[in-house]
């Protein structure tokens, strides 16, 4: 098929406006998600002087040099213990995502020990189960590199306790469903964190900093009166040799990662998945980072999703599927890094014949086996009298039937509005989507600000007609200003992306690469197999 003839010229004055919106929308972006870099390297001395590495260097020591890694969840927590949007930092004083160990795809977990010696935040117990049920989905061993105060008492709060059993229950189906955990101790791992250890298959202890005990000594004093040695009480040492909770024990950091990664090679993981076949591909004939141009970061200014498309998929060559009907939603066929894609994205409101377009296309794609994209940007289902006696809740429920039953791996990328019920049927993150992530751009809510404001308007305007008062246009005025400055605060990637309703914040001109890692992990998985059991491997 011929490629798609892009229309943008990216000499003109709208393209340089919309470049230089989307640039500070990464600019912000970047400048955010670097804080908690920079926050956990003012601890550099203490670290240091203990003779650790510090956890951002731990990661680069695991992996394997010059292969990917996606990190996952990398604005969660973010103006959720804080509301200082200049000083919040993100991540929930950890690290999380997909990487290479000894040529194994693996998810990987970071204590970030250098800020506030990695204990709780809010969302913690949520961004480690998230990227735990990605791990037991994706078929991917999971190591945890672990370093942490645990929960921070002076911040107490009940449900974040109960959040924390549910990431040692994980570890559990983890190894049940024969996926292999490995704990890297370097630092504590005290009270409940204890059995972040106690419930992995392989524990690597580091001698003299890692530790583990369900009381640490402050705890024990406190609770029975009992003075304890540090390291006789839960030392990696001790560990090691009597309780057996330690199956090898490194002298410093880098011995411990080079025994995980001598470990992860020993278990000749790749032999139960096969090679993915070779394919070649051509790159797209457009410049991925004219994305940064082409999409206005104003979501009610319109473009051609095709525009979109055309610097992803490869060789910009693709297939409409039905463009002339319901010619809103847009359907296609293509490849991403030689794999095939059916791919939906939104050139306005969804009306009936698109619904029914988009569910008969879901339904093609899950019947041949391939892979969905979507690319939201979407204000939602078209509505008004004449489409809903042509049935538009029966036509746009035909589409989230489908949507939330296809067996097919579903990625979706918010890309600009995603609002109402619009979210639902592009497979926002109620339809559990395998991997959703979010341009910084983006807009997300029930509706746009203005909407709800102008709903309320009319609301109240109603109600005084009813009553027979009058309302000041000033009145109105107001509650419209405190109606949107609600809505907006709430509704921009980085408050949404905090909330943990998305899987991280990417750069637009990533997404191709991104695409490809996430179906590249989804093949694996669907082909990898596994040795289930059904209780997990005890430690003995």
């Amino acid at each position: 098929m011929p490629v798609y003839q892009s229309t943008v010229n990216v000499a003109s004055e709208e393209f340089r406006r919309n470049r230089e919106d989307m640039l500070r929308f990464i600019d912000q972006m970047r400048e955010i998600l670097s804080r908690s870099a920079r926050l956990s390297d003012r601890s550099r001395e203490k670290f240091e002087k203990r003779g650790q590495l510090l956890p951002r260097e731990r990661l680069s020591r695991i992996l394997d040099p010059g292969m990917p890694f996606l990190e996952l969840l990398n604005m969660t927590g973010f103006l959720v213990d804080s509301s200082d949007r200049e000083t919040a930092v993100p991540g929930c004083n950890s690290i999380a995502g997909m990487g290479f160990v000894a040529g194994v795809r693996c998810m990987v977990f970071v204590d970030d020990s250098g800020i506030n010696a990695g204990a709780m935040t809010t969302f913690s117990g949520r961004k480690a189960c998230r990227v735990m049920d990605i791990a037991r989905e994706k078929k991917l061993p999971f190591i945890h590199l672990v370093e942490s105060a645990g929960a921070n008492l002076l911040e107490y709060q009940v449900e974040m306790w109960m959040e924390g059993g549910g990431v040692f229950a994980r570890l559990a189906r983890l190894s049940a469903a024969g996926v292999p955990t490995f704990v890297v101790l370097h630092g504590a791992s005290a009270a409940g964190g204890a059995y972040m250890p106690g419930m992995s298959d392989y524990v690597i202890g580091v001698r003299g900093n890692g530790k583990a005990y369900l009381a640490g000594p402050a705890l024990l004093k406190a609770a029975t009166g009992e003075d304890a040695d540090d390291e006789a009480l839960g030392g990696a040492g001790m560990h090691s040799k009597i309780s057996g909770l330690v199956e090898y024990l490194a002298e410093d950091d880098a011995h411990g990662l080079a025994i995980a990664r001598e470990l992860m090679d020993r278990l000749d993981w790749n032999r139960l998945c096969p090679r993915m076949p070779p394919a070649e591909f051509e790159e797209p004939l457009y410049d991925i980072d004219e994305l940064a141009g082409v999409v206005p970061a104003d979501y009610r200014q319109p473009y051609d999703v095709r525009e979109v498309v055309a610097r992803i998929v490869d060789g910009s060559d693709f297939l409409d599927f039905k463009p002339a009907y319901g010619a809103a939603t847009v359907c296609i066929q293509a490849r991403v890094c030689g794999m095939a894609v059916g791919i939906i994205g939104n050139n306005g409101p969804i009306d009936n014949a698109g619904a029914t377009k988009a569910a008969q296309f879901i339904q093609l794609c899950d019947q041949s086996d391939i892979p969905l994209v979507f690319l939201q940007n979407i204000t939602g289902y078209m509505v008004g009298t004449a489409v809903e006696q042509a049935g538009m809740i029966k036509h746009g429920s035909k589409m989230i039937q489908a949507v939330t039953n296809a067996r097919v791996p579903r990625i979706t990328f918010m890309i600009g509005a995603s609002f109402g019920a619009g979210n639902y049927g592009m497979c926002g993150q109620g339809y559990d989507p395998d991997f959703l992530f979010s341009w910084p751009n983006i807009n997300i809510g029930v509706m746009g600000g203005e909407s709800a404001a102008r709903t309320m308007s009319h609301v109240m305007l109603a109600g005084a007609k009813r009553k027979g008062i009058e309302i000041p246009p000033a009145q109105i005025a107001a509650q419209e200003e405190k109606i949107i400055a609600h809505f907006d605060r709430q509704s921009d990637a980085f408050y949404t992306s905090g909330r943990m309703l998305d899987d991280g914040i990417i750069d637009p001109r990533d997404t191709r690469r991104v695409l490809g890692f996430a179906l590249q992990t989804c093949w694996e998985a669907r082909h990898r197999k596994t040795c289930p059991n059904t209780f997990g491997v005890g430690r003995m």
